[in-house]
């Protein structure tokens, strides 16, 4: 019970601080066809030093494939309660994942970088295939392999 509670803490910490001091954001990740299985994401954030700030959300529900996924792992130590409750189904290629989360106003133009791991089965892994600030104008990328586009609004 304690682990889940310490996750419930952090992710609340992050994503919904206060209703008052959040706003809702829209996530969007287009994957490229590159001609594999569903692609694994991890979207998480650090702060304006690199240090791990907390996970957003996780494409892939098989923890034993997190570890391809390894920036996030290496930020997490690989803890799979830091995305307990806020994981779903792999992206296929050419498919596009949209969420809406409410972010807390403290990461908006404060250093904090919104990061992308990805990672295909019997395929190379991206690490590192998206990191953009997070401001309060928003926010588009290129990917490097798996990701065609990303943006948040």
């Amino acid at each position: 019970m304690k682990p889940l509670l310490a996750t419930l803490a952090l992710t609340t910490a992050l994503v919904l601080p206060g209703l008052a001091l959040a706003r809702p954001v829209t996530l969007t990740t287009t994957l490229n066809n590159y001609g594999g299985d569903g692609a694994y994401l991890a979207l998480y954030v650090t702060d304006a030093q690199g240090a791990y700030a907390g996970s957003l959300w996780m494409a892939g529900a098989k923890s034993k494939y997190y570890d391809h996924l390894s920036g996030w792992y290496r930020a997490t130590g690989g803890d799979t309660a830091q995305v307990a409750g806020i994981t779903g189904a792999s992206v296929g290629a050419g498919r596009t994942l949209e969420i809406t989360l409410d972010l807390a106003d403290a990461l908006f133009d404060a250093g904090y970088v919104l990061h992308i791991d990805a990672a295909v089965e019997d395929m190379r892994d991206s690490p590192g295939e998206i990191a953009v600030p997070i401001t309060s104008t928003g926010g588009s990328a290129a990917g490097t392999r798996y990701i065609a586009s990303f943006s948040y609004r």
